[in-house]
């Protein structure tokens, strides 16, 4: 699948090898609009390709977090003005999951991630307008964090995406990305 996907702001340096992606992170990269901060940034490294229709997307992400806000994950993305992104970021000094929904302003909601593992992994589900964000640490239960809407095109991007709004160098490493018909709803705990 990896050999499919197009880069929106290509990072400096990355390799695909063996189903694994990895790529380091240019310098104050980030997708966010306006909340908070004031600012608007849209210029972090996005790999995708096109999805039609319903879907559920997970990746294994690891990376060398570094700085506060680095981040690597999956975005589901319509435009500039419509999107979400999900992953491992380091803020308050700690690993979280952070999940930003974007609707012309961005919002974000933080989970720790539970225990030590080396990997965690992030799954977005589409149903029509509605999005599901799960992740796992591990390869412990899958944990509901989000349930939003977002007014998306029938095609939408999908694919992972890496940051680092505050520095550069991020090693984030991608590995069994999937996407693939959508989970059961019943599987949405």
């Amino acid at each position: 699948m990896l050999d499919t996907m197009t880069w929106l702001h290509e990072p400096p340096s990355w390799s695909v090898e063996d189903g694994v992606l990895r790529a380091v992170t240019g310098p104050r990269t980030d997708f966010w609009r306006e909340t908070f901060y004031g600012w608007t940034t849209d210029n972090g490294h996005f790999f995708h390709r096109p999805v039609s229709g319903d879907f559920t997307a997970e990746v294994r992400v690891s990376a060398r977090h570094t700085t506060r806000f680095d981040q690597a994950g999956m975005m589901v993305r319509a435009d500039e003005r419509t999107w979400l992104k999900t992953g491992v970021e380091l803020t308050s000094g700690a690993l979280h999951v952070g999940t930003v929904f974007t609707r012309g302003c961005s919002d974000v909601s933080m989970a720790p991630v539970a225990g030590t593992a080396a990997e965690t992994a992030v799954r977005v589900s589409r149903f029509g307008s509605a999005l599901t964000v799960h992740c796992r640490a591990g390869d412990g239960p899958w944990q509901l964090l989000r349930l939003g809407h977002l007014d998306l095109p029938e095609t939408v991007d999908v694919g992972v995406m890496c940051c680092s709004p505050e520095g550069a160098g991020l090693e984030a490493t991608f590995r069994d990305l999937r996407i693939g018909p959508p989970m059961s709803r019943d599987n949405l705990e």
